[in-house]
């Protein structure tokens, strides 16, 4: 068996090497490997491509792996096929390096199990078009959705309600009905609808009759012994149901909610348990995910299986897609028994798992080497930072930074408008304690767009100055 360490070859750019030696250096101390630094005959490591790496690249004998700069482009097979090791893109941000090689090591986290299913809730549905309505559902269940709740409209009767669950079962959804209306019910499991909510000792006598699950709620919500009636007779007709004791908004009783939660899975063991979030999740005016975070972990520990969510104010408008996060997150979390830390950061988004700050002497060091009349810009704690070959300039004001910059730095109208953006970006990312890397979208976790605009950003800034 062979015990040396791993031979591994970091490739960078002339003004990235005094950087990349030094975090180089913490991994080598950390991990225990064998490193060298090659570097490539061109200033900015962020211009690479693939074609002109295979002209420039000598890779020594005995390499196990090549780290490339996470910004170079092109086809790594090619490189693969010439030298016959393989290559890596590292981080775009040299500082997430060691980061990046901690949890490059390990086996990928599994997050595709989850134990609680998500029913979300369609509010005031028969109101809605035929079009609107399959926007919202398609929109739920792509966010992680297992059921689509139709809400009804309270006291109301709509005809359009068989209409629609039949529209949305055509469409392959799994439907659940909110409404105490016995019409608008009845036709609803009739054209598919397999859960409704909800039954109490109002409904029961009808209710019971259905050919769908139910959820019993208690007659009065301060008294969970008011539910064994429901219990008792759909027991006795071998009907399918859950029990929701109803969670109350904070300022109205929340904690003691929470409690009789505790107290319907010991009275109640065998029988499923579900928790609608929207009491609070839309009564508190606070982001939502550290919310359905909470929720969902005391769902997860108390095995409560499904949760029903709204998302209809601003605050809350991606609960599905943050309850879908927190359920894998949590299972992972506590299958392992582990606090639910360094698993996952998509549920981190206003600010940022980790900041990776330069130091001024760094980036003074940076701003003595650069040549060319190409803008970088950093946000840092003390302040913005803008520099190229005329200078380094600070100020925790982009309008004032902006004032600084010579006339011999004049810029084109597109490039003007990139450094407006880039500036911006970098004052959101220090105002909320979010990395910022030029050219590359802020990372708002699990509400990240699958696209990011980095490469034209990238593409203007090469092509208008260079």
């Amino acid at each position: 068996m062979n015990n040396d360490p791993e031979y591994v070859l970091f490739v960078t750019g002339r003004l990235a090497e005094p950087a990349l030696r030094r975090v180089v250096d913490l991994i080598v101390a950390e991990h225990g490997i064998r490193a060298e630094i090659e570097v490539l005959g061109i200033s900015v490591a962020a211009l690479m491509h693939v074609g002109w790496v295979t002209r420039k690249l000598t890779v020594p004998e005995g390499v196990s792996r090549v780290i490339l700069p996470g910004w170079c482009q092109g086809d790594l097979k090619k490189l693969e096929e010439k030298y016959g090791v393989p290559f890596q893109l590292g981080p775009k941000d040299l500082r997430k390096l060691p980061h990046f090689w901690g949890s490059n090591s390990e086996n990928p986290i599994d997050l595709t199990p989850y134990d609680i299913e998500i029913i979300a809730e369609i509010n005031h549905a028969p109101l809605l078009s035929n079009q609107e309505l399959l926007r919202i559902a398609t929109h739920y269940r792509n966010e992680g959705a297992n059921l689509i709740d139709y809400g009804c409209l309270p006291g109301e009767s709509s005809s359009t309600v068989p209409e629609h669950i039949k529209l949305l079962k055509q469409e392959g959804f799994r439907i659940s009905i909110d409404s105490f209306n016995r019409q608008e019910v009845e036709a609803a499991v009739k054209e598919g609808a397999e859960l409704v909510l909800s039954c109490n000792s109002s409904n029961l006598d009808w209710a019971c009759q259905l050919d769908a699950e139910l959820v019993v709620i208690p007659d009065d919500f301060l008294d969970l012994s008011t539910m064994q009636p429901a219990i008792d007779v759909l027991s006795q007709n071998g009907k399918k149901f859950r029990l929701d004791p109803i969670l109350e908004p904070i300022s109205f009783g929340f904690f003691k909610s929470l409690q009789r939660y505790a107290e319907t899975r010991e009275r109640w063991p065998e029988i499923p348990v579900m928790m609608g979030v929207g009491n609070v999740s839309e009564l508190s005016e606070v982001d939502s995910a550290g919310v359905n975070f909470l929720l969902t972990a005391i769902c997860q520990e108390l095995q409560v299986t499904s949760v029903l969510t709204t998302q209809v104010i601003n605050w809350a408008r991606s609960s599905v897609k943050e309850i879908d996060l927190s359920r894998r997150m949590l299972k992972y979390a506590m299958d392992n028994n582990q606090p639910p830390k360094h698993i996952d950061s998509q549920l981190v988004m206003l600010k940022d798992a980790y900041l990776y700050p330069r130091s001024s002497e760094s980036l003074e060091e940076l701003a003595s080497k650069i040549k060319d009349p190409n803008f970088r810009i950093f946000a840092e704690e003390d302040g913005l930072h803008m520099m190229n070959r005329d200078g380094h300039w600070i100020e925790s004001d982009p309008f004032e930074l902006l004032k600084k910059i010579p006339q011999s730095s004049k810029v084109d109208v597109p490039h003007a408008f990139y450094l407006g953006y880039e500036l911006a970006m970098a004052e959101i990312a220090r105002m909320l304690g979010k990395q910022y890397i030029q050219d590359e979208g802020l990372n708002w976790g699990g509400l990240s767009p699958e696209k990011e605009p980095a490469k034209d950003r990238h593409d203007i800034r090469k092509k208008k100055l260079t």
